[in-house]
């Protein structure tokens, strides 16, 4: 049976499209493209900053989610400062909040053109973006189902990436597989002449802001639950599962990188899945996941017109503005 909210939008949105939204959010080109970059920053001890913003995240989703689970009719999470802290704040926290998803939706649209015109070097890069910006604004005007099941789909791919490097980490690493410099695979890359701070404190300082940002994304289950079948009984699973999951690709994915070669050879300049891929002996590597951080931008970009959309309806909602009241009408599709 369809569920409809008194202001028109509906509720049909899964289980699996909720965590997948939030994966979709959480795992982009932090993860592919980045990853060189924070494992030359501190080496071995990156995991140890994954695990701790990892563990911030988990208290922060479990704060959002049991103010969601109260009130399940809320678009955004951010509407919550607004409730308890005063008008001020939350105009504050949800204007700045909006405009930062519009920045990282920008970034995410420029990272999709930049890697389009690898294949196609002689097409403009504004065309590409328009392009991509007009189908995904198609998606997102469309019913909030066919919006929930084309992020599953896209996060399915990255996450099947993710899934592959680890599995065939795991053989190199069984097999001791000999890298072309003349290192082997192995658990004792990663111990081998272990120091906490390589390149001292404050590089594994720095290394903080860039993890940050990699799992950024993550709360976008707390901007779903008023478009979600039985929110209370998908919101604590989406919680619990969701972030368990992105501590297990993002840890899992980077001890295998740097079991397979040790962290002082992977080159920041290119992504490490590649390098991996490479080693192994697979010379399409940088084709599949030039495609796959195609996929990760995409997946990305779809989430924040999502999330930006419904912060500008609740903004609209909250606000006296003449300008904002055309932005408080929900079309029939939701």
């Amino acid at each position: 049976m369809e569920q409809i909210n008194k202001d028109g939008t509906r509720r049909e949105l899964t289980n699996l499209n909720v965590q997948m939204i939030a994966l979709g959010g959480a795992i982009g080109t932090g993860l592919f493209l980045g990853a060189g970059q924070t494992i030359q920053r501190t080496g071995p001890s990156i995991l140890l900053v994954y695990l701790v913003v990892g563990l911030f995240f988990s208290v922060m989703m479990r704060a959002i989610g049991e103010m969601m689970y109260k009130d399940p009719s809320q678009h955004t999470f951010v509407a919550f400062i607004h409730q308890y802290l005063g008008a001020d704040f939350g105009k504050f926290a949800e204007w700045s909040y909006w405009m930062t998803l519009i920045l990282a939706g920008m970034a995410e649209l420029i990272a999709i053109a930049t890697y389009i015109r690898l294949w196609l070097p002689n097409v403009s890069a504004w065309l590409i973006e328009i392009l991509i910006l007009g189908i995904l604004s198609i998606i997102n005007l469309s019913i909030v189902r066919f919006f929930g099941k084309t992020e599953s789909m896209l996060s399915i791919i990255k996450i099947i990436a993710i899934i592959a490097l680890i599995l065939v980490g795991i053989w190199m690493i069984a097999v001791h597989h000999k890298n072309p410099v003349g290192t082997s695979a192995g658990l004792g890359n990663v111990t081998k002449d272990y120091t906490a701070f390589p390149h001292g404190f404050r590089e594994f300082l720095n290394a903080f802001p860039m993890v940050f940002f990699s799992f950024e994304g993550m709360e976008f289950i707390g901007i779903t639950t008023a478009e979600t079948k039985n929110p209370r009984q998908v919101l604590p699973l989406a919680v619990k599962q969701v972030v368990f999951r992105i501590l297990i690709f993002y840890i899992g994915a980077l001890f295998v990188i740097m079991a397979i070669t040790p962290w002082q050879q992977i080159s920041q300049s290119s992504s490490p899945f590649v390098q991996v891929f490479q080693i192994a002996g697979m010379p399409a590597a940088s084709q599949i996941i030039n495609f796959v951080v195609i996929v990760a931008a995409t997946s990305a970009l779809n989430s924040a017109i999502f999330s930006s959309g419904r912060h500008l309806y609740q903004l609209a909602v909250e606000s006296d503005s003449k300008f904002l009241s055309k932005l408080r009408h929900v079309s029939k599709s939701g």
